[in-house]
């Protein structure tokens, strides 16, 4: 089995941010960032677990389920990775789309 501590610490991080950050912040493009982020994870989740399947796209439940989105999605993701290069790429995913979103 694959460490994907580094991974888990790093959307936990990005998650916590996005629960104190003010609804504004959100508004303006935090919770579409994190959006794209549980949607970019969970379809690789999907893609690893059943190749060849086509992976259903995460709803948009609103920019206030953001953060649990993005946890969800990464403790799917953590359990099908393979390699830890692969759970360095899935952190780097996190760690820029923290960037974006501002918080």
């Amino acid at each position: 089995m694959v460490d994907t501590t580094r991974l888990t610490r790093a959307v936990d991080h990005f998650a916590d941010r996005l629960r104190a950050a003010p609804q504004s912040r959100l508004q303006r493009g935090a919770a579409g960032e994190a959006l794209g982020l549980a949607r970019e994870l969970a379809s690789w989740a999907q893609v690893l677990e059943t190749p060849g399947a086509e992976p259903r796209v995460m709803p948009d439940a609103g920019m206030f389920a953001a953060a649990d989105q993005i946890t969800v999605a990464v403790h799917d993701l953590a359990v099908v990775l393979e390699n830890d290069d692969q759970v360095s790429d899935a952190v780097r995913l996190v760690e820029e789309a923290q960037k974006r979103a501002g918080v």
